[in-house]
């Protein structure tokens, strides 16, 4: 008798021998129990996840000759020939090698005829996703209200592609990728019922390998054991799938911590003398770092039966956070540069040690000058021949405005002033509250005191309002009906108090809704950025180089690439 594949013998023939797909199996099981059953299902998920299982196991629950049922006898002539694929009433088509609508329309003709042996007319049409548009029309109405005696069971890997018409029409249900302990533990039983000697770190690997696969783990398996001539064991599987071997990688973040540039280039030299790829060394390089930042930040996080977990867990004791961080985003970076790199060997020798030039000193962190202060928000200073746009219209004003503390007077920002609030609150808020304000004076410019006060979400209500009237102790202003939303009570609250504190004495705050008769400070904004915008557009318009080039070469002015200065 001729050998059969493992993927193929040990397809799951029940629902309840199906791996890692509960909530899928539950759904189902239900329905069949209960007889409430939908004309078309669609199944989604990557390779090797059980769609096409499914869809044979629900071809036999609704055929069987004990009646529907979510528990198929797998005995009868209906379950026996579906399982062999001979059942006349079940018709499996590839959508990927018919495409267009001659085939489609030939599945609808035939449609309509009874089944002839089974209790329904299945159809399983397997990655649907490739059929034609027409294709896809030719089929919405027989979907949507196909005979009784008939189900479609649709399958694909890219949901994505398939028209909502008809996605609305189905039953969807999406299956889940296998996690490796799920993909491990199935071949475990695999190989204890075809008798075949196994070592656990063997499956382990090939677990992973399989990316969430049940038949590329079994695939592997496959392959596993006619490489170890009858037998799965570590070494051979790692020797197989070609892996880079855990140890070289170690090795490489140990001389990386001792700073040692010659261990590094030992680590690249032996790498090579085992032929093995430096594309797949910086893959699992960034994956084995990911391991490690998983223990630092959540330390029960690793499966028990990952290999090498103790000497991950071991090396996220004696690297920083910060240092795997950097080292995971340089071995990103190393790797998408690689095909730029002269060779592979300088590609990846150039990225160990950039690693190693990049590293923070021994202090954890790059020391800065004793003179150095923290951190603040970017002052730039505006032209002398015309007014910032989120600054007092002159010198005087300013100054009127301004605190005692010279060092909160507002920076030029291209963003809306009302979003400028972004000086952390340790930083603000201290400096109005460490010592007694004097008294600052009002000379009636509105927009230049909304702009000074930065005042975070309540500058929306400034900003869109218009300054009726003040005196000492009040101000009036109004806002149109379409901003509404920001004249809350909260908002008006949160204004008030920020007068108050800037004047130095309780500020009252009147807030009407209606028709404003001037600008507003955000009209005044996005006036004067649009002026702005209007002389950049203009100015590369008329520079004589770009009309060269439209006029020489046919070149066009991408508008929306110009930004004012």
């Amino acid at each position: 008798m001729s050998y059969q594949v493992l993927a193929r013998k040990w397809r799951p023939k029940t629902f309840a021998q199906l791996v890692g797909q509960e909530h899928v199996i539950k759904a189902l099981a239900n329905a069949f129990a209960s007889e409430r059953l939908h004309h078309a299902y669609l199944l989604t998920g990557t390779r090797g996840v059980g769609k096409t299982t499914i869809a044979r196991i629900m071809a036999k629950a609704l055929n069987c000759e004990t009646g529907i049922t979510s528990e198929p006898c797998g005995v009868c002539s209906a379950c026996t020939q579906i399982d062999a694929g001979r059942f006349v009433d079940l018709l499996e088509i590839d959508a990927a090698s018919n495409t267009g609508i001659d085939n489609i329309r030939e599945v609808l003709d035939n449609a309509q005829y009874a089944p002839t042996a089974g209790r329904f007319k299945v159809y399983i049409i397997d990655e649907v996703h490739m059929l034609s548009k027409s294709a896809f029309n030719a089929m919405l109405k027989t979907l949507e209200e196909p005979p009784s005696h008939v189900k479609f069971i649709l399958a694909t890997t890219d949901p994505q592609k398939v028209p909502i018409t008809v996605l609305s029409r189905c039953l969807q249900f999406s299956l889940r990728q296998m996690t490796p302990q799920q993909v491990t533990g199935h071949l475990h039983q695999v190989l204890q019922a075809e008798q075949i000697e196994f070592e656990p770190l063997a499956l382990n690997l090939i677990g992973h390998a399989a990316s969430g696969s049940m038949r590329d783990g079994l695939s592997l398996l496959d392959q596993a054991i006619a490489y170890g001539a009858g037998k799965v064991e570590e070494a051979d599987v790692r020797a197989m799938l070609g892996a880079v071997d855990q140890s070289y990688l170690f090795d490489l973040l140990t001389a990386l911590v001792a700073k040692d540039g010659s261990a590094l280039l030992k680590t690249a030299d032996a790498i090579a003398e085992r032929g093995l790829s430096y594309e797949a060394a910086l893959h699992e390089l960034a994956a084995l770092l990911q391991q490690i930042a998983l223990v630092q930040a959540v330390p029960n996080a690793l499966a028990d039966d990952l290999p090498l977990r103790e000497q991950i867990v071991a090396t996220a004791q004696v690297i920083s956070p910060e240092d795997i961080q950097l080292y995971y985003q340089i071995a990103l970076h190393g790797r998408r540069d690689l095909p730029l790199a002269p060779d592979e060997y300088a590609g990846f020798t150039m990225t160990i040690l950039r690693m190693l030039a990049f590293a923070p000193s021994s202090a954890g962190h790059t020391a800065l000058p004793a003179t150095s202060h923290p951190p603040a928000v970017p002052s730039v200073p505006a032209p002398t021949n015309q007014a910032s746009t989120n600054q007092a219209p002159s010198n005087t004003v300013a100054n009127n405005l301004a605190p005692s503390n010279p060092a909160s007077a507002p920076a030029r920002n291209e963003s809306p002033p009302w979003q400028q609030d972004a000086t952390p609150a340790a930083m603000s808020t201290p400096a109005r509250a460490s010592a007694p304000v004097k008294p600052a004076q009002f000379n009636g410019d509105w927009r230049a005191l909304v702009v000074h006060l930065k005042l975070g979400q309540a500058g929306m209500l400034a900003q869109h309002s218009e300054l009726l009237s003040y005196s000492d102790i009040q101000f009036n202003i109004k806002v149109e009906e379409v901003h509404r939303s920001v004249a809350t009570r909260d908002y008006q609250e949160k204004l008030r108090s920020a007068l108050s504190e800037h004047f130095g004495r309780d500020i009252a705050l009147n807030v009407q809704i209606g028709e404003v008769q001037t600008e507003t400070p955000a009209d005044i904004h996005y006036r004067e950025k649009q002026e702005r915008q209007d002389q950049a557009v203009a100015a590369i318009n008329n520079d004589p180089f770009v009309q060269t080039m439209v006029k020489e070469f046919g070149a066009s002015i991408a508008l929306d690439s110009i930004k004012p200065i």
